[in-house]
């Protein structure tokens, strides 16, 4: 066999003995676990921005940042819940790169998974714990969300795990809400279904046990656009577009219809300034039709401290290592805008 075995990985149980939750921030997570609930099915009239930088790269900047997202929360808190991104795996096209904290705690060195998983929870704690954010992660590994389960209150499945199958049924067992992106493909029908799988029981393998899932209700859709066979970009954020995925929705039958519009990615050809514009055409969307607006619940907007990308090694504290981000200043007032509109 090829793989090399370079060290055991502690279990989830023994990083979470080491790394535990108090109760007041058990409450705390419980408490933002509900609110989110509410507004997936539609108790709540609140909007949901998913925002943050496209990957955790530094803990210091990145805390810095939702400290700053703290402040804003406060400010918008009537009509907007704000739900921060720490993405600590990142995807890769080819496999290869920069693939998040998980893998490299310190982007520049090499990888270190064991030193990887407790930056991760370390991470989310101090959000936790400094800020009260319990935040969002993508679901790169199904395996590895036993670390975080008890502090994450919102799960992503990427455009090119969509279609697997463990992601969904591990979706179907988890109990916040998990969006599912279309695959980069653009094929709606596949992220339908994978919201359908997540939406039904199972029984399945799942970390050495046979395990069984009830279904996960507030599993639903993330569009962030497409890629065609030449490599270019197309979005499916236009008004005809929501309004398609409302009316697929009620002939699905699915519970709890909802849409989380991907302001990034492929919707925005990662032009990461088209995302202010995509966010309030959303809105306007929203604004004219009733369907739209019953089924958007919320944004994915990319954000960090500086404005756009940089590559590893330059240092730049607060600018994204992986795809381009808002700045704060820009962010602030396009948060303050939406607040505006809604």
């Amino acid at each position: 066999m090829a793989l090399n075995t370079v060290r055991e990985l502690p279990h989830p149980s023994e990083l979470k003995s080491a790394y535990p939750l108090s109760q007041e921030l058990r409450d705390r997570k419980a408490s933002r676990d509900e609110e989110i609930k509410k507004v997936f099915s539609g108790q709540s009239q609140k909007f949901i921005l998913v925002i943050g930088p496209c990957s955790a790269d530094s803990e210091e900047s990145v805390l810095d940042y939702i400290t700053r997202l703290r402040g804003l929360q406060e400010k918008v808190s009537d009509k907007i819940l704000m739900i921060p991104r720490i993405y600590t795996g990142k995807p890769r096209t080819t496999g290869d790169g920069y693939k998040g904290m998980l893998h490299q705690p310190n982007p520049t060195e090499m990888p270190d998974l064991k030193s990887g998983i407790i930056a991760v929870r370390n991470l989310h704690m101090r959000a936790l714990s400094e800020t009260g954010f319990s935040s969002a992660d993508e679901m790169l590994y199904p395996e590895n969300f036993s670390y975080l389960d008890d502090l994450l209150s919102y799960i992503a499945i990427g455009a090119r795990s969509v279609e697997n199958q463990q992601h969904r049924l591990v979706s179907s067992g988890v109990e916040i809400p998990v969006g599912m992106k279309n695959p980069t493909s653009g094929d709606i029908s596949v992220m339908m279904n994978s919201i359908t799988a997540a939406q039904h029981h199972h029984a399945f393998i799942y970390r050495g046990c046979e395990v069984r899932s009830d279904g996960n209700p507030y599993a639903h859709a993330i569009l962030r656009g497409y890629v065609n066979d030449r490599g270019q970009s197309f979005p499916n954020y236009h008004y005809e577009d929501l309004y398609g995925l409302a009316q697929l929705y009620a002939e699905k039958g699915l519970k709890n219809p909802a849409l989380v519009v991907d302001t990034n990615h492929a919707n925005s050809g990662k032009q990461y300034l088209e995302q202010i514009r995509i966010s309030k055409e959303v809105l306007h969307s929203m604004r004219h039709c009733e369907d739209i607006k019953n089924l958007v619940k919320g944004l994915m907007i990319e954000s960090y401290i500086e404005d756009g990308a940089q590559k590893i090694g330059e240092n730049v504290y607060g600018k994204s290592i992986t795809d381009p981000c808002l700045g704060w200043k820009k962010t602030e007032r396009l948060v303050l805008d939406i607040a505006d509109q809604l």
